[in-house]
């Protein structure tokens, strides 16, 4: 039976790591987490929360394409800081409210993945199963 997410895999193109780490860490204020060493030397990094309960990996892909699609949605607190925040960095933030419950918006990291973040409105459940 599945119990949690342990991590998302995004693409990066080769020699994008000082790029990522700005973003991930500097924009989005993740921790870039050491990678064990049989993984290092295929290129990349990790990245997480200070808890470890959000973790980001980005593996080098040759030939590279951006997801332009398929996507993580990422669940914040303070969404209007973080798109301030985005913004101010050089990121697109597109507000997006064709989802019932939330607010939330699209960017892109600097190699062209394209995140989803939003935030559950105040006094709306989250997605739910429906199973009985």
């Amino acid at each position: 039976m599945i119990t949690a997410v342990d991590h998302i895999q995004l693409s990066a193109p080769p020699g994008s790591e000082e790029l990522l780490r700005a973003y991930y860490v500097d924009a989005l204020g993740l921790v870039e987490v050491p990678r064990p060493a049989r993984l290092a030397t295929r290129g990349g990094c990790w990245f997480s929360d200070d808890d470890g309960r959000v973790r980001i990996h980005l593996g080098i892909e040759t030939p590279y394409r951006a997801s332009a699609k398929a996507h993580p949605g990422l669940r914040v607190e303070a969404i209007d800081s973080l798109a301030a925040r985005l913004e101010a960095f050089g990121a697109p933030v597109i507000w997006d409210d064709a989802l019932p419950g939330h607010r939330r918006f699209h960017s892109q990291d600097p190699v062209g993945n394209r995140l989803e973040f939003l935030q559950p409105t105040v006094g709306e459940r989250p997605f739910s199963s429906t199973r009985a």
